[in-house]
């Protein structure tokens, strides 16, 4: 696929089928993030795979307990505590996969490289016909002692990117974009 045509067609994909995406496509997307660039090559990434729906559906519910008690006011937050409160709001959409990129070196670019590789795979799913998306919500409760314990992951770690993947139920439309603004110097 064109460059071009993933950066402008890949979207937040938010309603999936049921179908499992398979173990080698999930490899391959997680090599793509690994072919990002790195603050000094330090390439200092670690991707978490969670494909079991009991362990997403419990991290679902405490992480929308830990936003409910920590989100900090702003102009979407009736919205996001409507959302949050419903039960029947899942926060991973009832993706089949969640792949979690976390630092796992101290450094001071972390979450940017992280971000990098996360992009990298969010193009590479779009490419393969899968749909994807960052969770915001589980970001914060992830990095928190509790949201390490759920996936056994070590206290040193920081999670980055929780990106969701799977077989869109449909095309999510198009977004507009506000044109960029543009600061020449020199």
């Amino acid at each position: 696929m064109n460059i071009d045509k993933a950066i402008s067609g890949r979207r937040s994909t938010r309603e999936y089928t049921t179908e499992a995406v398979d173990e080698n496509v999930i490899r391959r997307l997680i090599n793509a993030a690994a072919q990002a660039p790195s603050a000094v090559n330090q390439q200092p990434w670690t991707f978490t795979v969670i494909r079991d729906q009991a362990v997403l559906d419990r991290i679902s519910r405490e992480a929308k307990a830990y936003m409910l008690k920590t989100m900090p006011a702003g102009p979407h937050s009736a919205h996001f505590h409507s959302l949050l409160n419903d039960e029947n709001f899942h926060i991973f959409y009832h993706a089949p996969v969640l792949i979690l990129i976390s630092g796992n070196a101290p450094g001071q670019w972390i979450v940017e490289d992280c971000a990098l590789a996360a992009e990298n795979l969010m193009l590479a799913a779009y490419a393969d016909g899968l749909g994807t998306c960052w969770i915001g919500f589980a970001q914060r409760f992830l990095d928190t002692p509790q949201g390490k314990h759920a996936l056994g992951l070590p206290a040193e770690w920081t999670p980055v990117a929780p990106i969701i993947v799977g077989h869109p139920k449909s095309a999510p439309a198009p977004v507009s974009h506000k044109a960029p603004e543009i600061r020449w110097v020199g």
